[in-house]
């Protein structure tokens, strides 16, 4: 059975992980699926969200009942 022709090559890859690092994140894993995507995972934690002004004032307030 013959192969199917390559539908990516390492200069992609190479290109992908140099963009992502040039972006300042941290690679945890590079994926290549089936079709010739790339796909580069990072493996820094999510940001947090962003709190509110009444998240922390409610935060505080409950704090004092405590």
């Amino acid at each position: 059975m013959p192969r199917k022709p390559v539908s990516f090559k390492q200069a992609d890859v190479s290109r992908a992980v140099k963009g992502v690092k040039a972006a300042g994140v941290p690679i945890g894993r590079v994926e290549i699926l089936p079709d010739g995507r790339i796909i580069v995972c990072s493996d820094a934690p999510a940001a947090p969200e962003p709190v509110s002004a009444f998240d922390t004032w409610k935060g505080k307030r409950d704090a004092r009942k405590a």
